[in-house]
């Protein structure tokens, strides 16, 4: 498929999806509450991620951690966490904020280059640019379209109605594409490191939540809804900020979930 057609392709693909998602997504009736029509379908797809984590991603994280030295596995995890630069910075645009977008290109700038290609990452120290991660789910949230329900992914874990479709632009309308022919497959195999040394540090975490809890999907939708709104609530000041987790068993247990 020629440069041409695939921009088009992706663009023609992206309108289509955004008017889903701003004019799909369900609504609860009471904002706020967790919203999840689809639990049946949701515990089929937890308890199936549940096993292929047991079966696959835990065992082969801990053969990763303690094979490969951490700096090692710290610079595979900074080069892909680097290759999402240009995914923010088109993000930061259509969100309109100009401010971030011009750091996260500086960012991805300096990495690139005095980073080696993002193995190592000087904006954070020596520059003081810091991460400041987005994805097109923040971009429609910005845009007014709503959460939607409560979705578990297969492989990628949890999710809702809203940030499924963000994520299916991120992988598909990679602006990585516009840089390299095949971005999208670089960064595809870039992230599978990072996904096992993520694993590997919150093995405690993640195996108290999956493995420990009375009800591990209900865990995790809790704490995945939660965190996900107070990343989004913009708050700012610590007098107006809330704490996610202070009611936390409220409703079973909370979860976890967000590398997968």
């Amino acid at each position: 498929m020629g440069h041409a057609v695939k921009q088009a392709f992706f663009r023609k693909t992206g309108i289509a999806i955004v008017l889903f998602a701003i004019a799909g997504c369900s609504v609860p009736e009471t904002p706020g509450e967790i919203h999840d029509p689809y639990e049946g379908v949701n515990r089929v797809v937890h308890a199936s991620n549940k096993a292929t984590d047991r079966l696959f991603f835990r065992p082969a994280s801990q053969l990763y951690g303690n094979a490969v030295p951490a700096p090692v596995r710290r610079s595979l995890s900074n080069a892909s966490s680097n290759l999402s630069g240009p995914r923010n910075v088109v993000n930061d645009l259509a969100q309109g904020n100009v401010e971030d977008a011009g750091h996260n290109l500086m960012r991805f700038l300096v990495n690139s280059t005095v980073g080696l290609l993002g193995l190592f990452d000087p904006a954070s120290g020596s520059f003081g640019l810091d991460a400041r991660d987005t994805g097109f789910g923040e971009t429609l949230a910005v845009w007014g379209a709503q959460e939607g329900a409560y979705l578990e992914l297969p492989l990628f874990g949890p999710s809702t109605e809203r940030d499924a479709v963000g994520q299916v632009v991120d992988l598909f309308a990679n602006p990585l594409d516009t840089i390299f022919d095949e971005g999208s497959d670089i960064a595809a195999a870039t992230s599978f490191p990072s996904v096992l040394n993520s694993r590997f540090e919150l093995a405690d975490t993640v195996d108290s939540i999956l493995y420990e809890s009375a009800d591990s999907y209900a865990q995790l939708r809790l704490f995945y809804l939660e965190s996900r709104r107070f990343q989004l609530s913009g708050q700012t000041s610590a007098e107006n900020a809330f704490d996610p987790y202070e009611n936390l068993y409220d409703e079973v247990y909370e979860g976890l979930y967000d590398e997968f």
